[in-house]
């Protein structure tokens, strides 16, 4: 039986950490718990930076980076890449893809032709900004994403939801299993706590609307601009905190200045400040220090939002657009309000009713807590590696 002994894990996306970005997050949360399950595991990604060691142990969890060639638009060519999967393919026991990911096909393929089970775990739809070369790029990385797919055992995603609506996942739903993304914030204390809001909000201004993202176009932060002045009517003192890489995003440096004379003004008036990228313990005192986060994000690339359940589990309710799979959080925990997407007056009229009435939407946190522990999201891939290793000794 696959679940009862320690497997050799392989693990495949493009970009891990230190790269900032919820497909990151999840695959590392996933390897490390993994690790602590006494599993051998081993994450194959891109030498995305040339500093980046080639070859490295971290958390228990072995990464090895393939050294890229060169770029194109957010995907990067690595020619060692292919002779590299094949190798570990072999010496491991199952594999997990994380996509979207251009070279996943290949890897699926091997999968499939070694018998070892392979899973992808599909985090949102590619879509990029509208262009001649962004068509060819999608259209590329889709087809490798549907070969992937038809040789791939299994597809896991965030939540039923989404799959539906996925132009992708809906035209391989026999092959679905929906399991909940891993989230885990380390313990803070009163005293730390406190020093985060003396150092970032020392007049201690409310409320306070958080933002946990990449300054990114699919996240929609020029909807939350145009809520802003609406709800300044009513909170007059309102500061937006933003936390997450904001400045030389790769691909969004266009999108950053067409936005930077609008925020530079709200920051001029004390209503909007940068907090950059935060690590995990920082995160777990940001949450602590605002009233509300929001996630106005506007297409498929966005499919959870697992900041949401970070929010929600250190007390902070949550107002998404009505997206499929980033409205799940506040429809299955009710913590927070949904709103049209792409509608700043419905942004706007959501924080109004979330921030003048939050004790309606603080629930108990226990429950949430413990169905996106990364311990029992890694016990659902166990699992899942059973099946289907059942079923290819049937085979």
């Amino acid at each position: 039986m696959i679940a009862d002994k320690k497997l050799r894990i392989l693990i495949v996306l493009t970009y891990y950490r230190p790269h900032t970005s919820g497909l990151t997050i999840y695959a590392e949360r996933l390897a490390k718990a993994f690790a602590k399950r006494g599993h051998e595991v081993t994450v194959l990604t891109s030498q995305f930076l040339p500093n980046l060691a080639r070859e490295e142990v971290v958390d228990g969890v072995r990464i090895i980076r393939a050294p890229v060639l060169f770029r194109i638009s957010k995907g990067v060519i690595m020619p060692t890449f292919g002779w590299m999967a094949s190798k570990l393919v072999l010496d491991h026991d199952v594999v997990q893809l994380h996509l979207p990911q251009f070279d996943a096909a290949g890897i699926a393929l091997r999968g499939r032709l070694l018998k070892k089970p392979t899973v992808i775990t599909y985090h949102c739809d590619l879509n990029l900004p509208r262009g001649y070369f962004n068509y060819f790029v999608n259209r590329a990385v889709d087809f490798m994403n549907h070969m992937a797919a038809k040789f791939t055992h299994s597809i896991v995603t965030y939540t039923q939801d989404y799959a539906e609506h996925s132009p992708y996942i809906r035209q391989y739903l026999n092959k679905l299993t929906v399991i909940s993304p891993p989230v885990e914030l380390p313990e803070a204390t009163a005293d730390e706590i406190k020093t985060f809001a003396d150092s970032n909000n020392p007049e201690n201004v409310r409320p306070v609307i958080g933002m946990a993202a990449r300054f990114a176009t699919e996240k929609g932060v020029e909807i939350l601009l145009a809520a802003l002045p609406k709800v300044l009517e009513k909170f007059p003192q309102a500061l937006v905190q933003f936390a997450g890489p904001y400045e030389n995003i790769m691909g969004e440096e266009h999108y950053f200045k067409r936005l930077e004379p609008q925020i530079k003004q709200f920051q001029q008036q004390g209503h909007w400040q940068f907090l950059g990228e935060l690590n995990p313990l920082e995160m777990r005192k940001f949450y602590a220090n605002i009233d509300v986060v929001v996630l106005p994000s506007l297409n498929a690339t966005e499919a959870f939002g697992l900041v949401q359940i970070e929010a929600m589990i250190n007390g902070s309710p949550s107002i998404a657009s009505n997206l499929p799979g980033v409205r799940q959080p506040v429809k299955r925990h009710q913590m927070g309000e949904i709103f049209p997407i792409g509608d700043a007056e419905g942004l706007a009229n959501a924080l109004v009713r979330v921030l003048t009435n939050p004790d309606q939407y603080i629930k108990p946190i226990g429950p949430i807590l413990e169905e996106y522990l990364p311990d029992s999201v890694a016990i659902k891939y166990e699992h899942l590696f059973e099946q289907i290793s059942k079923e290819l000794i049937v085979e």
